[in-house]
């Protein structure tokens, strides 16, 4: 199977960025879908990619997204939805990906891959989130117009992370870090090493019809993740691992908070190690490697201003 022209849904996200820029490097034409091209002209300056206005859940936007395209790949998800009752999650995850492959098979598309999430394929996952990614994945293993692909990754990180980045952010404000599933487990994965399996797949019949779990090299318990932040961004804070019920308070409170930084369903995803069980690629990235080069600059400050108020490290 040679793949010439890809569709990508959440191309101009983190993840989409990166497999958008090995698409081009290789030659293959880029089409992405976007409700503001105006906001991504740093993507328009590749001459193979193609910014498409208009709205991902709608049907005829995606019948035109995809026309002529050989394969498609879906990257679309969402951390936390605006209510509470998974209805958020079912619309992005499970609705979009099967209007997706509804509108990839009406245009002839000959290859769909699919982003989920770790443990979503698990018997009966514990969150709205990950149940949404389990109902999509059905859809996408049910379809009989192409070949498939599946991947789940761990959690992904990488410079413009919204994960290690996050941490470091909330570190930088609060005088100390209370930490709800602080021995939660985790096997972060470098998104170069997601970007190049959602690229290589694409034309490999050894992946057709398969899901794949993707960590990297090292578990990490996310007290140990929240740790390594605080070191490497050169902040100095304690770390206080929450007891159950006052994880449960803390996240009650905050899916209120403007940008929802733990809600109840993040807590009950967070029940279940995000570490690789099943069927996995080698993601060799450690993230010791690659955090310290975008946390580094902002470390160097904070030890600098430390040192200006005679503190010694």
């Amino acid at each position: 199977m040679s793949i010439q022209h890809v569709s990508l849904l959440g191309g101009t996200g983190f993840v989409g960025r990166h497999i958008v820029v090995r698409l081009a490097e290789k030659g293959i034409k880029v089409r992405i879908l976007t409700r503001h091209p105006e906001r991504h002209r740093d993507l328009k300056v590749m001459p193979e990619v193609e910014l498409v206005s208009g709205d991902t859940h709608d049907p005829g936007t995606l019948n035109n997204v995809f026309a002529g395209a050989d394969a498609a790949i879906n990257l679309v998800g969402i951390l936390n939805e605006k209510g509470r009752d998974g209805s958020g999650f079912r619309k992005v995850h499970t609705e979009l990906t099967e209007k997706a492959l509804a509108a990839a098979e009406s245009q002839g598309v000959r290859r769909f891959v699919q982003m989920s999430a770790l443990k979503a394929d698990m018997a009966d996952p514990p969150s709205h989130y990950l149940r949404s990614k389990a109902a999509a994945e059905e859809a996408v293993f049910a379809a009989e117009a192409f070949p498939v692909t599946v991947f789940r990754p761990s959690v992904i990180f990488g410079p413009g992370d919204s994960f290690i980045n996050r941490f470091a952010a909330l570190l930088k404000i609060s005088p100390f870090m209370p930490l709800a599933r602080s021995d939660a487990r985790f096997a972060p994965v470098f998104v170069g090493d997601v970007a190049d399996h959602f690229v290589d797949c694409l034309e490999d019949p050894a992946t057709f019809g398969k899901g794949f779990e993707l960590c990297g090299p090292r578990v990490y318990t996310l007290a140990e993740i929240v740790r390594y932040t605080a070191r490497v961004s050169g902040r100095r804070r304690p770390i206080l691992g929450l007891p159950d019920w006052a994880g449960k308070a803390q996240a009650s409170v905050f899916e209120f908070v403007p940008g929802k930084p733990l809600s109840r369903d993040n807590l009950a995803s967070l029940s279940v190690d995000s570490i690789c069980t099943g069927e996995t690629l080698p993601c060799p990235t450690l993230l010791e490697s690659v955090v310290p080069a975008y946390l580094g600059q902002e470390g160097h400050q904070a030890r600098m201003q430390r040192l200006r108020r005679g503190q010694r490290e």
